[in-house]
């Protein structure tokens, strides 16, 4: 899989990546490792200085990975179940996180992807609230790859529920973290799902379209709907970055989300920013996402990719969280996607944070974007209503509301 800038500029990516570290074009190991906990710091820290060049990711990430797995196993072994569901959990990620580079389905991707799986599956065995593999039917025949959550304590009875939606270069396993989760912490439910063409989907031959996307929420709520620890007048859904695209459209037509909550997002009609002016790494990873290997051919899919004609149909409340310095996806787009909600809407907006919103003042000394996030959704899921605004959160923390 290649595109013409890739090939042309993948010097630049790895002198930029020498020059800044792994983290050149997005925060990756920042939420990589949150979910894992402060134990997976120094692994982290020693990914960091590993990766020089993109071809180092793979390697490094499934060096530590095989190390976790292997502790984990020791630990099993032991009785140290705590121990166990710890390191199997960080092995997870990071043989996920080994699959990032990898735009086909090689050997290597089908190697690294049921190695991630197994290693999820023994800590959902061990975690500390129920973890089970879900498989969302699709009308083609095909199942999305999810995992049910309940939260830990749960007795009984039925609790609201989050569809928890991926970005482009991450996956359903960081969607809950491994301790005080945001969403387990409020007693909501998550089903944290890789959509089509989101990372093990491709894998398993699911490819992005815009028609697929329509049917996903719907196959999702039926899912969610059928559960006894669901109620499904509560269910909300939750993207992020690319996710964000993916939740708009995937909502708008399924009239049973009762609330939508996108953050760093990706709202550019035609995705010319992302695709043809940030990194390239994008729209090869896009590209294959896809199915498609000729850029021409994708390049007339992506022009057609668009909130519009969808948003408009959306009538559940919308929270959208983005950074003023959009580098991704410019904030205009994301403004006009707000006036064509006919619903109940805000639009919060980070002083000086570009397109992962956080690593600013704005987010430190104002409300943590997850947890507005989360608090929002456990309360519009309750059924308490809220003004259509737009916060613009200062560098100082203060909040300056204006009605949207």
């Amino acid at each position: 899989m290649s595109t013409r800038r890739f090939r042309e500029q993948r010097w630049l990516i790895d002198n930029t990546i020498r020059a800044v570290g792994m983290d050149w074009d997005q925060p990756r190991s920042i939420y990589l490792s949150s979910p894992c906990g402060p134990e997976a710091n120094a692994d982290f820290a020693l990914i960091r200085q590993r990766i020089t060049k993109l071809a180092d990711a793979s390697p490094v990430f499934e060096a530590v990975a095989r190390r976790r797995e292997g502790k984990a196993q020791a630990a099993e072994k032991d009785g140290a179940t705590t121990t166990a569901r710890e390191n199997y959990f960080i092995a997870a990620v990071c043989w996920g996180a080994a699959q990032w580079p990898i735009d086909e389905n090689d050997d290597q991707n089908r190697f690294y992807n049921p190695r991630k799986r197994e290693c999820y599956a023994k800590y959902a065995s061990l975690a500390d609230h129920r973890v089970e593999p879900a498989w969302i039917p699709l009308p083609t025949g095909q199942s999305l790859p999810a995992w049910f959550h309940v939260p830990p304590g749960y007795t009984g009875g039925r609790i609201p529920a989050v569809i928890s939606l991926p970005g482009m270069d991450s996956f359903k396993e960081i969607g809950v973290a491994m301790y005080g989760d945001r969403w387990l912490s409020r007693g909501i439910a998550v089903l944290a799902l890789d959509g089509p063409g989101q990372y093990e989907s491709p894998v398993l031959d699911i490819y992005f379209s815009m028609a697929a996307w329509t049917q996903t929420a719907t196959a999702a709520v039926n899912w969610l709907a059928a559960r006894p620890e669901v109620d499904p007048a509560r269910i909300g859904l939750s993207g992020n970055s690319f996710g964000s695209f993916f939740g708009t459209i995937a909502a708008a037509h399924e009239p049973r989300i009762r609330a939508l909550s996108v953050s760093a997002v990706c709202h550019e009609p035609g995705f010319h920013t992302i695709f043809e002016e940030a990194s390239p790494t994008f729209k090869v990873r896009f590209m294959y996402m896809s199915g498609i290997t000729d850029e021409a051919e994708f390049d007339a899919l992506r022009k057609a990719m668009t909130w519009e004609g969808h948003a408009e149909r959306i009538t559940a409340p919308y929270l959208c969280v983005a950074g003023e310095f959009h580098e991704l996806s410019p904030l205009v787009h994301t403004e006009a996607l707000m006036r064509a909600l006919p619903g109940p809407k805000r639009l919060v907006v980070y002083q000086d944070s570009r397109h992962s919103v956080g690593n600013v003042p704005a987010a430190n000394l104002g409300p943590f974007p997850p947890i507005l996030m989360a608090d929002w959704m456990a309360a519009t899921l309750n059924g308490i209503p809220f003004p259509s605004e737009r916060w613009l959160v200062e560098s100082t923390g203060r909040i300056a509301k204006t009605p949207l």
